[in-house]
Formats: structure tokens, sequence, C-alpha cells
């Protein structure tokens, strides 16, 4: 199962690589503007007695963001109850390494930004790693990388993922309908409900789920937030022979079309920054200087860094096959922000045209300058045995 999911999102790397790569080209061409029109453009929808004013960014990073979110939930749960977050000897050094990752690079931020209180708001948009673009990397490296250390970075991404939802919660949530709110709370606990009856069908949950997506759009929590929701209520152990687990069909099923075709329409919807009136020296400036150091700084140390202070405290040795200079090039792979990146810089500056141009040069800057480190450094690493 590991195998086949790094697979998929490895390539998945690629392509989105692929489609921030034509997102960025869009913007600087002669087409720029009327790409950045139709992104933007306002649309309204009627379902029934229901009318949505959205655009098309909006409908990507509220709607088919869901489905993502949705897919993280299922990695999440999957992994904390049979996978290699399941065990407090599997969970301790992953943990550990993304609240570090997590915390450096947002005290790097806010140091760059002290004093700019509106700009204080993206302090946790360097905090998170991209799954797809950090396995893509690594499988640039073949056989030199470990199969323990793949694991690890997928462990710590994920953790990494699902300390972006607490945060995303808590912090990127201004206004509440407390009726919606009230509304979601009960399509959760009649989620829960079809969980404890045993209910193995996926259509009764992914009915409700659209209904708790409903809700939680109109209560002002982000809407994404229902995809890791419905995630948690789907079965993972069933004590049936009739084949796999219902959230195990659901991650299968899903993986393809958000690895393939919801993560490539994000980027390509939010990765677009024109670098018309910019120079070298707009990546100074506090926001992208802030975000771009906070991953490639920030991230390097704060993995490297807490792996360090655990391992010292409790005397465990490095996973099989690693040595430290492998363990850094990781830290600095970790680094690679992009799509969670992105999505917080929306949150944290929705509708600022000129601090989401700062937000994407920094995102960007920083994930690619990590990529590359990290690659030197793990094609450089000595065997563990040399």
């Amino acid at each position: 199962m590991f195998r086949r999911f790094f697979a998929l999102e490895s390539a998945s790397g690629f392509v989105l690589f692929g489609a921030a790569l034509l997102a960025v080209a869009l913007s600087n061409s002669p087409l720029g503007p009327g790409f950045l029109h139709a992104l933007h453009a306002p649309y309204g929808a009627t379902l029934g007695p229901l009318t949505v004013n959205t655009s098309i960014e909006l409908a990507v990073n509220d709607g088919l963001m869901v489905v993502f979110f949705l897919l993280v939930g299922l990695e999440i749960k999957r992994e904390i109850v049979a996978g290699e977050l399941s065990t407090r000897a599997k969970i301790a050094l992953p943990a550990v390494a993304a609240l570090g990752g997590m915390a450096a690079p947002a005290l790097i931020y806010i140091a760059c930004n002290w004093g700019h209180a509106d700009a204080l708001r993206g302090w946790a948009i360097p905090s998170a790693t991209d799954i797809a673009f950090s396995l893509g990397v690594l499988t640039l490296l073949g056989k030199r990388v470990p199969l323990s250390l793949k694991i690890f970075l997928t462990a710590l991404a994920i953790i990494d993922d699902l300390g972006a939802i607490v945060v995303i919660a808590l912090f990127y949530t201004d206004h509440l309908s407390l009726p919606m709110l009230g509304g979601a709370l009960l399509t959760a606990g009649a989620l829960a409900m079809l969980n404890r009856a045993g209910t193995t069908a996926l259509a009764p949950y992914l009915l409700l789920g659209v209904l708790l997506w409903v809700f939680v759009l109109m209560s002002g929590v982000h809407a994404t937030l229902a995809g890791v929701a419905l995630a948690l209520t789907i079965p993972l152990r069933v004590n049936r022979p009739q084949g796999p687990a219902p959230l195990l069909r659901l991650e299968h099923a899903l993986h393809p079309w958000v690895a393939f075709g919801i993560l490539p329409m994000f980027a390509l919807a939010n990765a677009g920054v024109s670098f018309a009136g910019m120079s070298a020296s707009t990546l100074l400036l506090p926001i992208p200087l802030g975000i771009a150091a906070g991953l490639l700084i920030g991230k390097a140390l704060g993995i490297s860094g807490s792996c360090w202070l655990l391992l010292k405290l409790t005397h465990a040795p490095l996973p099989a096959g690693t040595t430290w200079a492998s363990l850094c090039g990781i830290a600095l792979l970790g680094g690679i922000g992009f799509t969670m990146s992105l999505f917080i810089g929306n949150l944290a500056f929705p509708g600022v045209a000129e601090f989401e141009a700062e937000v994407r040069l920094g995102v960007i800057a920083g994930s690619l300058l990590s990529a590359v480190a990290g690659y030197l450094v793990l094609r450089a690493a000595p065997a563990a045995d040399s």
C-alpha cells in the first residue's frame, strides 16, 4: 500500500510542478490579463432556492479542495489506526520532526514581519510540507534514499497536514454562524452514528458529507474542513470478509483524481504570479522573505534540530539505513511547502492582490530552493554503512 501511495504521490508531484510552471508562464504572457480575469470573474449559480456567487478560483479552493482534504483525512486516519503512525515507537520521530518543522518557520516569518500587523496573519504559511512535490524529488534519487527515509518523510508530511488543518480551524476562522455550525455538528453526529451502526456502504456517508459541506461553508469555518470531518467517520476496520474496508475503497478511488486532477487545477488557479514591476529586491520584502526563509532555513533547522534533540534524549538510533547527512537532506525537502502554503496564504490575505503576489513569490522561491538543496544534499550523502 505504501509503495502504491508513494508512486502516485511522486508522479503527482511532476504533474503539479508542470501545472505551476504553466500558471506562471500564462501570468507573464500576453494572455496573462485574460487568464487572471477568467480565474477571478464572478458568476452566479442557482440550485433550487440557493444562489451561489463564486468564481473559478473560489470554486476550486472552496469546492474541489474539499475532496483533497477528504483524501488527506483518510490518509491520516489510515496511518494512525493501522499504518506508520499506529504506535508510539513509529509516531515519535516524525511527530517531533513535524512539530519542530512547523514552529521554526513560523518564528522566522514572525521575525521578518515583526511590526507589520497585517503581514503577521501569514505566520503559518511556511509551516507546511507538500507531500507530492517532496516525494517527487525523492524519485529522482532512486535507490540512493532508503525506504525508511521515504516512510519518514511521508509520515512527517501527513502529521504536518494534520497540524495545518488544526491551524486553519483555530486561526483562520473569523466569523461564525451558530445556526449553520449547529447544523454541521448535527450532520457530523449523524455520520458518527452511521459508523457506530456498522454501515459499510459509502453512499450514505457521501450524501451526508455533501450536506456537511454546505453547513460548514455557510458557518464561517473554511469549507474544506468538512472533508476532514467526513474522513474521520468513514470505517476502516470491518469484521467482514467481503473485501477492503470502506475507507480503503474510497481512498483508492479518490487518490488518482486528486493527484492528477484536483491538485494540478489548484496549482493552475493559485500559482500564477506576474513578475511585472518586480525585481530581485522584491524577494527581500517582509512577506516573501519570511516565507522563503521559513521554508528553506526554518524547515531544515526545525526538522533536523528536533530529531537531534529527541534522539539525544532517548538514545534511540536513526531510522535504518539513515545518516545525519541524509536526514538533513530530508529536512530540506520538508521546506517544499507549495500546495498547503498557497492554500493558507489565500486564507491569510483574502482578496489583497499585493499580498497574494508576494505570498506566491515567497512560496515558489522557498519551495524551489528547498527542492534543489535537498536533492543536492541527498545525492552527496554517504550511505549509512560507509
